[in-house]
């Protein structure tokens, strides 16, 4: 248990973040799921609508160190290039 305030302070802090963490980890995961589902689906407009979601999400997730920075625009490689295949 924290005895020191700072030590107080510092897990009412961890807690806010992890709040705003999981939703945002949660938003990124969602946008990621449908531009796949679509790209499954074969319906090029409407993955290419949301990839734009996607890439935003990925890039909020990069800038605050939720997810790095490399991994992110390897995400965002993987899935323009998934969109490109579709016929």
């Amino acid at each position: 248990m924290a005895i020191t305030s700072s030590a107080k302070k510092a897990i009412r802090v961890a807690k806010h973040r992890r709040v705003f963490n999981l939703r945002r980890k949660d938003t990124l995961r969602n946008a990621m799921k449908e531009v796949r589902g679509l790209i499954i689906a074969g319906k090029k407009k409407e993955a290419e609508a949301s990839l734009e979601k996607a890439f935003q999400a990925l890039d909020k997730s990069a800038k605050t160190n939720l997810i790095k920075k490399g991994t992110a625009s390897r995400k965002k490689s993987r899935l323009a290039k998934a969109i490109a295949k579709i016929k």
